[in-house]
This record gives C-alpha cells, sequence and structure tokens, in this order.
C-alpha cells in the first residue's frame, strides 16, 4: 500500500492497494462505477476520461472510391470532424517537446513553462488537446511502462481546468479529481496539496496542462493563495507544466510579484485570428481549403468554400473555432434536409457563437436602412 503523506488525515490515503490501482482506477468509486461508464462520454479533466480521448478513433475524410457511409455515421462524423493542423499546433509542439527535455533533469527549481494565449475561439484547447494526446501517444510508443516509481503503466499527461472564482482549496482539489485521489471536506489545502503531489510523482506525470488560466486573478486574496499554490505545484511535480488563456497578456494574471514569478518561467504561444493573407500566402484561405477537402456530403460542388473565403473571413473574424463550427453546422443541415451540399444560403442561414457574429454584423445598421428612406422621401413631389 502507498503511504499517504505526512501529515494527511487517514481518508486522504491516495490508493488503495497500489499506485498503479490509483491511476487506473481512481479508486474503488471508480470501479464501481466502471460497468456502462461507456454510454457517455467521460471528462477528459479525469484519467479515465483522458484515456478514452486519447483512444478514441481519430475521424478521417472518406477515402476515394470508399463505399459511401450513411446520412447517421456522417452526421457523427461532422459533429466530431477532423483537427486541422494550424501553425499553432505545430509551434506549440515543438516548443513543448523542447520545454520537456530542458527541464526532464532540472529537480530543485519549477521547470520552464508555456502559457497558450490568443482571443476566445481561436482554438486554444484544440491545441492544447491535441499536443497533450500526442505526448501521451508518444510515450505509449517508447513502452507506456515504467512512467510511475512502481514501474507499473504511468500516467504522463495531466488535464485541469482551472475553477470559477477558485480558490487555492478548490484548484487543488481538481488535480485531486484527476487522478481520483481521495478527498474529504474536512481536509485542508495543505493536506490535499500534499496528496496530489505524491501521487502525481508516483504515477509518473510528466506533461501537466491547466485550461482557462485567465481565470486567475492574483490581485484578489484567493488568487494570490491560487497563485502560490501552481507555483508550489511546479516545485513539487516532476513535470512540464503547460497553461492556456484568453488574451492573458490583458489580464491581471502577470501582476504583482506572483505575476512577474509566473512571467519569469513561462514563454508566450499566440493562438490568434487566423489573417486574410500574409505577404504572397493565404493562411485563411488555406484553412477554408482544409476544411472543405474534410466534408463528406454527396453532392457538395468542390471549390464552393474557397470562392467564398472573404465572405467566411467576415463572418467568423478569422478565428478557426468559428469557422469549424459553421461548416460543421451547415453540413449537418445540408445532410439534414436533403441537400448534402454546402451554400452561401446554408451559411447565411447558420447561427454561430455571439462573438463572430456581433463581429459581423453591420455597426450602424439603423442608419444603415434609415438613410435610402429620407432619399427616396424627396423624391416624392
Amino acid at each position: 500500500m502507498v503511504n499517504s503523506p505526512a501529515g494527511a488525515a487517514r481518508s486522504t490515503t491516495p490508493v488503495a492497494g497500489t499506485a498503479k490501482t490509483a491511476r487506473v482506477s481512481g479508486g474503488a468509486g471508480c470501479l464501481a462505477a466502471e460497468a456502462g461508464a461507456r454510454a457517455r462520454p467521460r471528462s477528459v479533466t479525469t484519467w479515465e476520461g483522458w484515456r478514452d480521448f486519447v483512444g478514441a478513433p481519430v475521424p478521417v475524410p472518406p477515402a476515394p472510391g470508399a463505399e459511401p457511409r450513411g446520412p447517421e455515421e456522417r452526421l457523427v462524423y461532422h459533429s466530431r470532424f477532423v483537427v486541422v493542423r494550424t501553425p499553432a499546433i505545430d509551434a506549440l509542439a515543438k516548443n513543448v517537446r523542447t520545454l520537456m527535455i530542458l527541464g526532464r533533469h532540472q529537480d530543485v527549481t519549477a521547470r520552464p513553462g508555456l502559457i497558450v494565449t490568443g482571443p476566445a475561439a481561436a482554438g486554444k484547447t484544440t491545441a492544447l488537446l491535441q499536443v497533450g494526446r500526442a505526448c501521451h501517444l508518444a510515450h505509449t510508443a517508447r513502452g507506456g511502462a515504467g512512467g510511475g516509481e512502481d514501474g507499473g503503466e504511468g500516467v504522463p499527461v495531466a488535464y485541469v481546468l482551472v475553477p470559477p472564482a477558485a480558490t487555492a482549496k478548490a484548484l487543488a482539489a481538481e488535480f485531486a479529481r484527476y487522478l481520483g485521489v481521495p478527498i474529504t471536506d474536512r481536509m485542508t489545502q495543505a493536506q490535499i496539496t500534499n496528496a496530489v503531489c505524491h501521487v502525481y510523482g508516483e504515477a509518473g506525470v510528466r506533461l501537466v496542462m491547466i485550461d482557462e488560466i485567465h481565470r486567475l486573478n492574483p490581485r484578489t486574496t484567493a488568487g494570490a493563495e491560487t497563485a502560490d499554490l501552481l507555483k508550489d505545484l511546479t516545485e513539487r511535480i516532476g513535470a512540464t507544466f503547460v497553461y492556456a488563456g484568453i488574451d492573458v497578456a490583458a489580464t491581471p494574471l502577470f501582476a504583482g510579484v506572483r505575476g512577474a514569478q509566473l512571467a519569469g518561467r513561462a514563454c508566450l504561444v499566440e493562438c490568434g485570428a487566423f489573417p486574410a493573407r500574409v505577404g504572397g500566402a493565404e493562411p485563411f484561405g488555406d484553412l477554408v481549403a482544409a476544411m472543405e477537402n474534410a466534408l463528406d456530403l454527396r453532392a457538395h460542388r468542390a471549390g464552393t468554400l474557397p470562392r467564398l473565403v472573404s465572405y467566411l473571413h467576415a463572418r467568423t473574424a478569422g478565428r478557426i473555432g468559428s469557422l469549424a463550427r459553421l461548416v460543421r453546422q451547415a453540413a449537418i443541415g445540408a445532410i439534414l434536409d436533403g441537400t448534402e451540399r454546402i451554400t452561401r444560403g446554408g451559411l447565411d442561414a447558420v447561427r454561430i457563437d455571439h462573438l463572430a457574429e456581433e463581429h459581423h454584423r453591420p455597426r450602424n445598421p439603423t442608419r444603415a436602412r434609415a438613410t435610402p428612406a429620407r432619399a427616396t422621401a424627396r423624391r416624392v413631389p
């Protein structure tokens, strides 16, 4: 049996049986819930859900000459859809790999980290998850064993969300929930943190991904304590920490002494909107073409979406998340109504995220409508 960290309550014993049991099953409660858990997707913020995500078949476009897929199968395909490899994903993957090697033998101080930043709907979480998935699969390809101290299966990657109005104890509980570390309401933050560091060390976690980091405000008392917790975890868990958040440089995240510590340890990777043109290249047009090539519609006319690239850029402000939602919804609508193709009219009928709709909406529609009316009135005798 793995012993609890010193000072923790009896109920804080991280594992019943072996460290491997905790990493794979998440404790007795997860074992009891295992039967029938496949009925619905499990959250990637738990080890079981993360493992499901990594092991799930990747959606692939229809192969030339392959037998046509049925409507229901194609609805599922467009619901999940492909992940287009973007420059942001490539840059993130390269930087994460480099930082993991850089910090591999850095045992005394915190390892260098990375923050993925950018506007909403720019694909930050998708990039984070894809890089985490690649890291996990690379670990598996190398044998997958020996990641933990007991030579067991090991847990190479952890994914945690910063809860709204996060306190240090609430964030520590999220770390515990990922690996099923048993905690109770009576436990202190220090006890939960000790248990988390103990189990994460035995599990062999090498990459910790923390999403929604913009929710953290070190200017408040709770935010300052949470920032201190993150600093503590980066020094006690032998892993590379990667954060993601909305426009973090414009938030209080880097404010004060605590913010300066984070800024001094993490580099930024921008995950912004796609420009229509950069020199002779057309990044957004390439993205649109890649999405069109992945469609599985029986009557869609090739080249339709690239010809609408200016319209699509205006509709989505160049954000990959908004574009993917627009294309996927239009494709699903085309299957449901039987047209089996995406048209300008079909795209106009789709309502996407409010941020994109507000960007696309005319700034002064009332005035735009009133001007012709006044001109008409002057022509009346």
